[in-house]
């Protein structure tokens, strides 16, 4: 297979020969053997482990995301990616950044929420005078 990872602004990675790949989904961990069926799948924060021939797993640390397999190639698109640490850094790395990211996010969100709601509410008793 062919495994390239996409983020925003750059490829961060792009490898042939990869005989396995391990990603998270929200169902769970997903494995992927050159012979699957093509197929689309949502990925949380998490990490990705792919293994090329005649080689150790590589460990990758990744931001919500897509992948997609279509054919031989594997394309994921995540908003954050790191590597070249062992897996246990990893996984602090991931914990520290990527999940208080949606943390943070999530806050945005609820805050840009109210406001809209308050507007709203403002434009619709001006109407109503």
């Amino acid at each position: 297979m062919n495994l390239k990872v996409l983020l925003p602004f750059r490829v961060f990675m792009d490898k042939a020969d990869v005989t396995r790949i391990v990603v998270e989904t929200i169902e769970g961990s997903f494995g992927l053997l050159p012979h699957r069926l093509d197929c689309v799948a949502p990925l949380v924060a998490g990490i990705l482990t792919y293994q090329t021939e005649g080689k150790d797993e590589t460990y990758i640390a990744i931001d919500r995301g897509v992948l997609v397999k279509a054919g031989p190639n594997v394309i994921v698109s995540v908003r954050q990616a790191m590597a070249g640490v062992e897996l246990a850094q990893l996984k602090d790395l991931l914990e520290k950044q990527f999940l208080s990211l949606d943390e943070q996010e999530q806050k945005i969100r609820m805050t840009t929420a109210k406001l809209e709601s308050g507007f709203v509410r403002r434009f619709a008793s001006l109407q109503h005078e």
